[in-house]
């Protein structure tokens, strides 16, 4: 029903800045009780939560960790979801997947095959 599809990622250098983007489709997502995030999973680490945000573009919410470098954003008209990353640092260096759940659960239920983001020092 709802499928996910990351774009944007690639080699970048640090304190290069960088947005992914995130095309959802098989759901009217404006009109539903959906929250869309951001995850990542760094080589031999568990995933981990980025950034959520619902439809409406309010509700958004960071992980700690972000620092203000993180900006979550949608575009219902073009159903998309977006992620910039401002001054990239070497432990960004993973692979960010886009997800999808209802509210209120808290079960992420859909998920995207991810894209790569390496940065280099």
């Amino acid at each position: 029903q709802v499928q996910l599809i990351e774009s944007g990622g690639g080699l970048v250098q640090a304190g290069d800045s960088l947005r992914l983007s995130c095309t959802a489709s098989g759901h009217t997502f404006s009109r539903s009780s959906t929250a869309m995030g951001w995850f990542r999973q760094a080589p031999g680490k568990e995933r981990e939560f980025v950034a959520g945000i619902r439809w409406s573009g309010s509700s958004a919410v960071y992980a700690d960790f972000v620092k203000g470098r993180f900006t979550i954003s949608s575009d219902n008209a073009k159903s998309m979801v977006y992620l910039r990353i401002n001054s990239l640092k070497l432990e960004d260096t993973a692979v960010y997947y886009c997800a999808a759940r209802w509210i209120p659960s808290e079960t992420w239920t859909y998920w995207g095959q991810g894209t790569q983001v390496t940065v280099s020092p």
